[in-house]
């Protein structure tokens, strides 16, 4: 069976509405919703929406908390749990350090996210999208301040195009100096992970903020307040990239918001479907109230069938339950449900839940062998690096005694808050070592989080071309790092 998978929430198209009416010949009913006119969503109660603040109240928590949890690393290192130090180029992870040289590390932990999202996109479609993507925390946020301040919908209605009276300017007002409180706080908040938060504290309560923390927090408040004050359904529907990796990525068998039109049709009033059902004409549950359209967050019809647009955020689903339960009616009209479970129910046959299967199964273990691979990678890592260059012009000098000298740049990277000390050994080839500027090789010192670039020379009395090891030794005499290059006879 073909399906469209409409992205286009201002899509107009409704579903039959009376006996004998077939979905194309149902007449549209244009709201502000569907006729290009700003989304204005509804109000609702129910265990989604529940579910949602208590994610909301989670994630702002982890959000605004964060930069103020401190993390014991010792000395000459910074107390912030997390923190991402650009002035040294590291990122602080609580125990983990990273370092520019790990990026590795970072691309893996980013592809493990991709892995995850498109797991769950595989298990119940857009749920990030719904329930903690931050575009959706925040829009969820300042509707609750536009709600407080002006009302629930319909009143929110009323008010678009209304002339200015004084308690409508007080309203516009409020609203606004608490969406712009709250995207200060969140521009603010975001600057703390860029430096310590504790001292930037400081230095706002005694005006001494530097300009460019100041600037910053401008502009990340200004974006959470264009974002989430205005954008809203159209960061979600156009901005972002997700809804068009949903035609490569969607899956009949995901647990997505799907209205189930197989009971639902065909729509009436419950007084007319009691006297159709009683005359032995068809007639569904869907007393076509609206309520789904109204409390989507996107604007969106999703008794249209699957949309890109729809976010899976469910509170269409709270909305149709309650209506249900008012009209003494089994809830699940609108439910998370597969789209292969709605084509089953159209024929009659049972629903099948196949959240296991092998693509599922496939992509957990995935992420747990990509998530072994980073935990591996981050316990084996070491605390100092070894690298070699060698000299290319020229690539060797041969001296007067017929001996061949090769010249390399070594650097010592350490990478941890206390000092290190090294002694340069090389392996491989029988030459003698020698550091420019060094009496000896021995009790190389690299200060804390720094580096020690070396010149070194190896000159070997008989030259042969061979591979050269060099060894950075501990003062136990235990090697610590290697890195190999090659030894020139030219």
């Amino acid at each position: 069976m073909a399906i469209t998978i409409e992205i286009d929430h201002a899509n107009t198209r409704r579903m039959a509405q009376g006996p004998g009416r077939s979905r194309s010949q149902a007449p549209a009913r244009r709201s502000p919703q569907t006729a290009g006119g700003p989304v204005v969503p509804q109000g609702v109660k129910g265990p989604i929406r529940r579910l949602k603040w208590l994610i909301l109240i989670l994630t702002l928590a982890v959000y605004y908390v964060t930069p103020f949890v401190r993390w014991n690393r010792g000395p000459n290192a910074p107390g912030q749990a997390v923190l991402l130090d650009f002035a040294h180029g590291k990122l602080y992870l609580g125990p983990a350090e990273i370092w520019p040289q790990d990026l590795y590390l970072i691309t893996a932990a980013m592809l493990l996210a991709t892995f995850i999202l498109v797991l769950v996109n595989a298990l119940a479609g857009r749920l990030w999208c719904g329930f903690a993507c931050p575009q959706t925390v925040w829009t969820d946020l300042f509707l609750l301040v536009e709600r407080l301040v002006e009302g629930d919908r319909r009143q929110r209605l009323k008010n678009i195009g209304a002339p200015l009276t004084a308690k409508r300017i007080a309203q516009i007002v409020t609203k606004h100096a608490l969406w712009m409180a709250i995207a200060l706080g969140t521009g603010g908040t975001l600057i703390f992970y860029f430096t310590d938060a504790p001292e930037l504290v400081r230095d706002v309560l005694h005006g001494e903020m530097s300009v460019t923390a100041l600037t910053w927090t401008l502009v990340f408040a200004g974006t959470t307040y264009g974002l989430a004050g205005f954008a809203r359904e159209q960061v979600c529907t156009f901005m972002c990239p997700w809804p068009r990796l949903q035609g490569a990525i969607w899956d009949p068998e995901a647990f997505t918001v799907n209205y189930r039109d197989y009971r639902g049709e065909v729509r009436m009033s419950a007084k007319k479907a009691v006297e159709a059902r009683s005359q032995g004409l068809p007639a569904g549950d869907c007393v076509d109230c609206g309520a789904c359209v109204a409390v989507c967050p996107i604007g969106i019809d999703i008794r249209q069938g699957p949309s890109f647009a729809c976010i899976n955020c469910g509170l269409c689903v709270d909305a149709c339950d309650g209506v249900m339960a008012k009209l003494d009616r089994p809830r699940g009209l609108i439910d998370y449900e597969s789209w292969r479970n709605i084509e089953r129910g159209r024929v009659g046959e049972p629903r099948v839940s196949l959240l296991v299967r092998p693509k599922t199964i496939g992509l957990a273990l995935a992420c747990v062998a990509l998530a072994a691979v980073i935990a591996v990678s981050f316990v084996t890592k070491t605390t100092a690096v070894l690298s070699v260059q060698h000299d290319r012009d020229p690539l060797a000098v041969r001296l007067s005694d017929g001996a061949v000298r090769n010249a390399y740049t070594v650097k010592l990277l350490n990478k941890s808050s206390a000092m290190q000390s090294f002694r340069l050994g090389i392996s491989g080839v029988d030459a003698a070592l020698a550091i420019v500027g060094h009496a000896t090789a021995d009790a190389i010192e690299v200060e804390p989080d720094g580096s020690e670039t070396l010149r070194v020379t190896l000159t070997m009395p008989e030259p042969v071309d061979g591979d050269v090891t060099f060894q950075a030794v501990d003062p136990n005499g235990q090697v610590l790092l290697t890195a190999r290059d090659r030894f020139i006879n030219r």
